[in-house]
């Protein structure tokens, strides 16, 4: 008798994938598209879906809701900062959702999204734009290796 096999740490599988919000709104999706490739336990994808799958079989799906610490983590208040608008390069448009790439203080990219603007500063979150949020997620396992 052939047993079927169960997702495990260390293997590569696929996924075809539906994220929503609690509100029903679809972030992302792999319909249309190739299902999402990764190797389980290796930090490719959020924790909470790393976890989910584990004990999976072929062609199983599964319905998941995550709290925002097995998804993209709270929002940490030190990545949002204020900026006087004097300080920003005088030809940047500017306007609130737009992304931005900063320098951090070790000189990488960093980035990070304007949330507010008034008249004399800019608001810049680099929080994943779904920080703290619960994410609900439907998938299929379509391949483990």
């Amino acid at each position: 008798m052939v047993s079927e096999r169960h997702i495990k740490i260390g293997d590569l599988i696929k996924i075809h994938f539906t994220g929503k919000l609690e509100d029903g709104s679809i972030f992302d999706s792999s319909e249309g598209k190739e299902p999402l490739q990764f190797k389980v336990g290796n930090g490719d994808v959020i924790l909470g879906i790393d976890e989910a799958v584990i004990g999976m079989k072929l062609n199983q799906k599964k319905n998941i809701t995550l709290n925002s610490d097995k998804a993209y983590g709270p929002i940490e208040k030190e990545f949002i900062i204020s900026i006087e608008k004097e300080k920003l390069p005088p030809n940047l448009e500017l306007q609130v959702g737009y992304q931005l790439q900063i320098p951090n203080e070790d000189g990488e990219a960093f980035q990070v999204r304007v949330t507010k603007i008034t008249d004399n500063s800019v608001e810049l979150d680099g929080n994943h734009p779904l920080a703290g949020k619960n994410l609900i997620f439907n998938f299929e396992i379509v391949e483990i290796k």
